[in-house]
Formats: C-alpha cells, sequence, structure tokens
C-alpha cells in the first residue's frame, strides 16, 4: 500500500530551517521561522510560566483524562480575556483544542457540518490557513488583502469580496498583527466588515494567535469584540502559543459565539462530537498553566509587565527597520506602524535567494520576515544587506 502513495513536498518552513542550521557560517540571521527571540537569540519561558508551572507540579494529584471540552477554567478565563466585556453580552461555548491549527481544523468540520462549502481567506495569508480549510472539504475562495509593494491593506477589494459572498459562505479573519503583513484594520474597518457580512449572511471565523503583540491585550481584541455583538454568530480560534510562549505545549481553543445561548450550545455539542473523532481529547499541561496564572493577580500582572516588553521590544527593531529601509524601499517606511512578529517585504524570490547565498540570511521566499527574531545589533547589517540589493 505504501508504494502506491505519492511523495509530498517537505514544508517549505521546515526544510529552511534545515538549511539554516546546516550553514556553518557565523552571523548567520533567521528571519523565518515565527517565535518570538529575546536580545540573546532565545525564546524565553515566561517567568509567570514557569511560576504557574511549579505551582502546577506541587500541587497536581492526577494525570486523568481532561474530557472532551477540555480544562473549563482555561477556557473560562481565556474567554473572558478575549471577549472582556462585549462577551458577556454573548454566549461563547469553548472547546480546548492542540494548539490554533486544531482550533482552525474543528472550526472547518463543524462549518461543513452546518451546511457552508466556502471560506473566503484574504491574500496573502498564513500558509496552512489554505491547507487546513482545503483539507477538510471546503472550496476556498482567495480575494486579495494586501499590496506588498505599496504596504497598503487593499480594503475596498476585501470588502467587494464580502459584498460578493453567498448565504452561509465563512469568512476568515485575522484578530490581531496579521500574519504575514503585519497590517492591522482599524476599528471603523472592523464595523464595515462587521455591518456587511451581516448583510450577506456570512459566518465570521476569527483567527487570533497573536494577542498583545499589537497594541495591548484590549486594544488587539477590539475589532473581534465589536463583531461578535453586530452578527449573529461567530467562530473565535484562539492560540496561546505565543502570547503565552506555550508554543510546543499545543494550547488552543475554539470558541462557537452566539446571541442564542441554545445555538451555542448546538455547536459546542458538535465540536466535542467532531473532536472525539479526531484528537479525542486536547493536552492538558499548557491549559492548566495559562489557568494558573489567569487565576493568580500577581501572576497575571508579571505575565502582562513581560508581554508588554516584548510587544516594545518589537515595536522598536520595527522603527529601526524601517528607517533604515527607507532609502532603498520607500514604502517600508510603513514597518514602523505595522503590528506584532511579521512583515511581508517587496522582495523577489531570486533576491531572497541571494541574500540566503551571499549573506546567510534565511526567509521565505515569499518576503515574509519574523521581526521578533531580530537582535537590535543585527538591524544595521541586515538593513545593509537589504539596501544592497537595490
Amino acid at each position: 500500500m505504501f508504494n502506491a502513495l505519492s511523495r509530498q513536498p517537505d514544508d517549505a518552513l521546515l526544510a529552511l530551517i534545515g538549511l539554516y542550521k546546516q550553514d556553518p557560517r557565523p552571523g548567520k540571521v533567521d528571519l523565518g521561522v515565527g517565535v518570538y527571540r529575546d536580545e540573546e537569540g532565545r525564546t524565553p519561558v515566561f517567568r509567570a510560566v514557569k511560576a504557574a508551572e511549579r505551582l502546577l507540579l506541587d500541587g497536581q494529584d492526577s494525570k486523568s483524562y481532561l474530557g472532551l471540552e477540555g480544562d473549563a477554567g482555561y477556557l473560562e478565563r481565556l474567554w473572558s480575556l478575549v471577549g472582556g466585556k462585549a462577551g458577556t453580552k454573548v454566549t461563547a461555548a469553548g472547546v480546548q483544542t492542540p494548539g490554533g491549527s486544531g482550533a482552525l481544523r474543528l472550526a472547518a468540520d463543524l462549518v461543513l457540518r452546518g451546511g457552508s462549502k466556502r471560506v473566503l481567506v484574504g491574500q496573502p495569508t498564513w500558509p496552512n490557513h489554505v491547507g487546513i480549510f482545503a483539507a477538510a472539504g471546503l472550496e476556498v475562495v482567495s480575494h486579495p488583502f494586501f499590496d506588498t509593494a505599496g504596504q497598503t491593506v487593499l480594503f475596498d477589494r476585501m470588502v467587494a469580496a464580502f459584498e460578493a459572498a453567498q448565504p452561509g459562505d465563512v469568512a476568515l479573519l485575522h484578530g490581531s498583527c496579521h500574519n504575514p503583513t503585519g497590517a492591522p484594520l482599524s476599528l471603523d474597518q472592523w464595523k464595515t466588515i462587521a455591518a456587511v457580512l451581516e448583510t450577506r449572511g456570512v459566518l465570521p471565523l476569527v483567527d487570533l494567535a497573536y494577542q498583545g503583540f499589537g497594541r495591548g491585550l484590549d486594544e488587539d481584541a477590539e475589532g473581534l469584540r465589536y463583531l461578535i455583538g453586530a452578527v449573529p454568530e461567530t467562530l473565535v480560534a484562539v492560540s496561546s502559543s505565543k502570547s503565552f510562549g506555550l508554543y510546543r505545549e499545543r494550547t488552543g481553543a475554539i470558541f462557537a459565539v452566539a446571541a442564542a445561548p441554545a445555538a451555542a450550545d448546538l455547536a459546542k455539542s458538535n465540536l466535542m462530537a467532531l473532536a472525539r473523532t479526531s484528537y479525542s481529547m486536547p493536552p492538558d499541561h499548557g491549559a492548566a498553566v495559562v489557568r494558573t496564572i489567569l487565576s493568580d493577580a500577581a501572576l497575571t500582572a508579571d505575565w502582562t509587565a513581560e508581554l508588554d516588553g516584548m510587544r516594545a521590544r518589537i515595536a522598536a527593531i520595527r522603527r529601526k527597520l524601517a528607517a533604515g529601509l527607507a532609502g532603498a524601499f520607500p514604502a517600508l517606511t510603513a514597518v514602523a506602524e505595522q503590528e506584532g512578529m511579521f512583515s511581508l517585504l517587496p522582495l523577489t524570490e531570486a533576491e531572497v535567494l541571494r541574500l540566503r547565498a551571499d549573506h546567510a540570511i534565511y526567509m521565505p521566499t515569499s518576503g515574509r520576515i519574523n521581526i521578533a527574531g531580530l537582535k537590535t545589533a543585527e538591524v544595521d547589517d541586515v538593513v545593509a544587506k537589504f539596501a544592497a540589493l537595490r
């Protein structure tokens, strides 16, 4: 049977990681992998995470199954973080998932079961979005979102795609810190989107993976919070990988949000049934850590302070990078105002490969860079090498 299978292409990002590791040159720079790094090049464990793990080590008295829903305390506290006061106006029924990717797959399976056939996805987007939705059996309908050369959001074209959607379609929206462009939507733009989706009968699916990395925990969720009060139903996929630094713990959740509690509960029952035939029950450790942090005022304050420091560091590197690149790439002054870990640079594939071959700078051929992977001391050298391309 195995001989009848076709060889699948290697994951491009994982292949890039391998090439970087094999490169013996000193001073090599990894701008590809989507993890936060500090000034020493490490992906640190949050102080609050370490403290929570010590509490769990001392107090946890069982490794029994969690159940299909997962950690109820995690879900309750996570939704309070995401939904804020707006979340009190609706019912959010959540299921814990193996990371944000698991949340997106459950969402895709749910909408397909509910009769949806198509999902509208703005381009460019995180590559795995298309893969997850297509693997679930949804038709992926692409629409323009971002002009890389001009570094601007193509908002009118995005709205036009939503206006042309059919009732029952699903619209994917990035909750904050758009991956891969870093380009934010204003609250007014969120309001316009909400009005169009409500009028057209389109279900929003919001992928929230970087809350706190843009402008702040509450500020990054304001568009989502408006949306959930303006449309009858929403699906919200949440990842704790970035905001809590729990990448390898695969900690996430999917929330079905509705004005009618019965509708949210019905969606939850289907999400749990879908989970049962997929991964069955979610892993415990990451969710227990988040629950412990958000249940303790001191740990929450320490986590928030460290997250604020990470966000400030990324913003400072953005400003430094934008100022350095403005001469060779005038449009890249916009990088300073973009948010989160990523930006999408107007580079050709040939230019990306030249940077790799000549200067040991590693990034995807799409031109996406992980700004959170740069050390402040590296910025001037990287800027000079980018500028030399033009």
